[in-house]
């Protein structure tokens, strides 16, 4: 899976690149958020930017506010996927189109 391609596309696609400063994630991981309803995120949580096999996980998570993303642990989970391989990309690309 090819990391430097899913990064443009959240970048293309306006999502928010947070520096992760809390202790509910690995201290090297990177955050990519968008907000999709009051105080609901959509988050790419990416342990190693620079490696074609990073280790990305995708949320749906509820948090008070966007600056506390990158510090805090998130008010509730509601969606959870690590994505390892291609096919698990897919799976949640299906995944967010049925939420539309």
């Amino acid at each position: 899976m090819d990391c430097q391609n899913i990064l443009k596309s959240l970048e293309a696609s306006h999502f928010k690149k947070i520096i992760h400063t809390g202790n509910w994630l690995e201290i090297q991981t990177v955050i990519y958020a968008k907000q999709i309803k009051d105080t609901i995120f959509l988050l790419f949580a990416i342990l190693d930017e620079k490696d074609e096999a990073a280790d990305i996980r995708a949320l749906i998570a509820q948090f008070n506010s966007f600056e506390s993303i990158g510090q805090q642990k998130p008010e509730q989970i509601m969606f959870y996927l690590s994505i390892k391989e291609k096919h698990d990309f897919h799976y949640f690309k299906n995944y967010i189109k049925i939420c539309d």
